[in-house]
């Protein structure tokens, strides 16, 4: 049973090894640039990760053109606003506030405070209901389970 375990998860720890991507920077602030960059960028492919963390060809394709502009001279707004102006909005990682992602920002604060109200209303309505009954209808109500608990 060991050897038919351990066949098996010979035969399905197929994972590829991760290669290493070894760039070379002119100085340590281009290399801070990139890891700023790519640390900022959003894989379209996986959309919960950035570029930095993410093992896609798209991912290892928008890396190499981050480095290849960082050599060109470009600027880190420039090279923002090429992958923005290709990609869009969802390409950052952390998108601005603008209209078209207003509702996305807005959303969650809109339906926390629609479930609040739901709540508060809830609660209100059933300490409305709750009627406090007095002493006289206690006692005949007690009376009355006593009478079926006897027959």
């Amino acid at each position: 049973m060991k050897t038919l375990t351990l066949l098996f998860l010979l035969l399905t720890a197929h994972a590829a090894p991760a290669a290493v991507e070894y760039r070379q920077f002119a100085d340590a602030e281009q290399q801070q640039s990139y890891q700023f960059l790519i640390s900022e960028l959003r894989c379209l492919v996986c959309q919960n990760q950035t570029i930095a963390d993410s093992n896609a060809d798209l991912a290892q394709d928008l890396r190499r053109q981050v480095y290849e502009m960082l050599q060109q001279g470009k600027s880190k707004q420039e090279i923002v606003d090429f992958m923005t102006a290709r990609y869009g909005d969802f390409v950052l990682y952390n998108p601005p506030f603008k209209a078209k992602t207003g509702i996305l920002w807005l959303a969650p604060m809109v339906f926390l405070l629609i479930g609040l109200m739901a709540v508060f209303l809830i609660v209100r309505r059933k300490k409305s209901a709750s009627v406090e009954l007095s002493p006289e209808k206690k006692e005949k109500i007690r009376r009355l389970l006593e009478k079926g608990d006897a027959s």
